[in-house]
């Protein structure tokens, strides 16, 4: 039984550590290649225009999951972006699976991935 219970402390961690990479890969490249400008602005290049905006991994989180869940013209730093492409649609995640992509996102350097996974 205790060998159980520590599996699954194990594993809910390990869970919650790759929510955010599950959520991020499993939606939002549809539109925000990690690299390259597609159909919307690159991931590698909002993280770098919010992450010089939110200095803390909380700040950006907050505003970033917070700006996904109700986009607006107003509230963006990317206003050429959403002059080429248009406005994200709102998607109708819940406030926690923004956070973990938002989280997601501001730890991980996707330039430095594109570079370990080429095939993406």
């Amino acid at each position: 039984m205790r060998g159980f219970f520590l599996s699954f402390i194990l594993a809910s961690f390990i869970y919650a550590e790759d929510m955010g990479s599950l959520l991020f890969h499993g939606n939002c490249l549809t539109c925000h290649h990690e690299t390259k400008t597609i159909s919307a602005p690159s991931t590698s290049e909002l993280r770098q225009r919010y992450r010089d905006a939110f200095f803390s991994k909380e700040e950006f989180v907050s505003y970033m999951s917070a700006w996904v869940k109700k986009p607006s013209y107003e509230g963006s730093l990317m206003h050429d972006a959403i002059k080429k492409h248009g406005l994200m649609p709102e998607l109708g995640f819940d406030d926690d699976a923004l956070k973990s992509i938002s989280a997601y996102i501001y730890e991980t350097d996707f330039l430095e991935e594109g570079k370990t996974h080429p095939k993406r």
